[in-house]
């Protein structure tokens, strides 16, 4: 093989991988950017009877159910101060006078941990509208009850979304 043969192969193997290497760079360049999954706030678990169920294993969402601004959201704040997972925040659906629990489940021991931290809330049918447990605070909400209650035990098998990372 001559010197001149041998420098034309070498050429045409080179530009052959320049020219692959540009189409491979040019479709990682254009591909689109993997989409994050979002991570859920909760998942369901279950809890035996006589288990325990810790604040900071409860997702609490909070919807103002008053004419009060912010309410909402500053009684999740003063929630989360307790130990509280934060879930979702905003307005209620329909207007409150009280200060309403929504589930279809009045035992579940992560129902009645959140009821303990008010004054007399009250446990109703309602729809799942945030994560975790939903309260709607009304117009006669002032505060959250003084005594802060750490934990609940379950009285029966119960099943409650806990709080994702939670131990």
């Amino acid at each position: 093989m001559t010197g001149a043969l041998k420098s034309a192969l070498t050429l045409a193997v080179l530009a052959a991988l320049v020219l692959v290497a540009a189409v491979w760079g040019w479709a990682a360049l254009t591909e689109p950017l993997p989409k994050e999954e979002p991570v859920a706030i909760c998942e369901p678990t279950d809890v035996a009877a006589g288990g325990e169920v810790r604040r900071d294993q409860v997702v609490v969402s909070v919807f103002n159910g008053s004419k009060r601004a912010g309410l909402a959201g500053s009684t999740l704040a003063e929630l989360a101060e307790r130990g509280f997972v934060e879930g979702d925040v905003g307005d209620a659906p329909l207007p409150a006078a009280t200060t309403q629990i929504w589930s279809s489940e009045p035992t579940n021991p992560a129902v009645l941990l959140v009821q303990q931290q008010f004054k007399k809330a009250k446990i109703v049918p309602g729809d799942a509208i945030g994560a975790g447990i939903v309260v709607v605070v009304g117009e006669k909400f002032k505060t959250l009850r003084k005594k802060q209650v750490e934990s609940v035990l379950a009285e029966a098998d119960a099943t409650y979304c806990r709080a994702t990372g939670s131990e």
